[in-house]
């Protein structure tokens, strides 16, 4: 018994690592940094984007094996889904656009508040997939701008939190003012969005 204390006490301690989440750039002191409010809002808005599920079909289910505890997005801060456009800021479109679904797709995107980004998720949602027919939208882009696309049909999990964390650098990157400028606003003007 003493052999088995005297062994514990002659090994030696490890010490925990440290581990700090590091912040943006800009200069750093014991317990401090300082940087611009640019970068610490993008950093804000990367790591807490509220996701808009617009899921019409099989990437939907998709989507719902990406929310379970297996590849869990909740990690990216994703963990509160808001079926409120105006409380989200990133819209997810998932599955088969009918051409007349595709003025609600619109409504949804204008009521959300900006800064807001879309990411197209499979193929059906980014080109029409394999139905190139009269009644199918050949992609949202159509009608609404698009900053990322996923392919896939369905796209893996593994790919759309590729896709997510494309969105999230966009988000941690993008100036404040970008969303006044004159290409932003042309942007809009060619989708008719007021």
């Amino acid at each position: 018994m003493s052999n088995q204390k005297d062994q514990a006490a002659a090994a030696p301690k490890r010490e925990r690592p440290t581990i700090l989440q590091e912040g943006p750039p800009g200069y750093t002191g014991q317990g401090f940094f300082a940087t611009s409010a640019d970068k610490v809002i993008g950093m804000a808005r990367k790591n807490s984007l509220w996701p808009l599920p617009f899921a019409t079909s099989c990437c939907g289910i998709e989507f719902m094996s990406l929310m379970s505890s297996h590849y869990d997005l909740a990690r990216f801060g994703m963990e509160r889904l808001s079926f409120s456009p105006r409380q989200s800021d990133l819209l997810m479109v998932m599955g088969t656009i009918a051409k007349k679904m595709a003025p609600v797709l619109r409504e949804v995107y204008t009521q959300m508040a900006e800064p807001k980004w879309v990411l197209s998720m499979g193929a059906c949602a980014s080109s029409g997939g394999i139905f190139d027919t009269y009644s199918v939208l050949q992609g949202i882009d159509r009608v609404i701008p698009v900053d990322v696309y996923v392919p896939g049909c369905p796209p893996r999990p593994e790919q759309v939190i590729d896709g997510i964390m494309q969105i999230q650098q966009l988000a941690q990157n993008e100036g404040l003012r970008r969303r006044y400028s004159k290409e932003y606003e042309d942007l809009l003007t060619k989708y008719k969005i007021d």
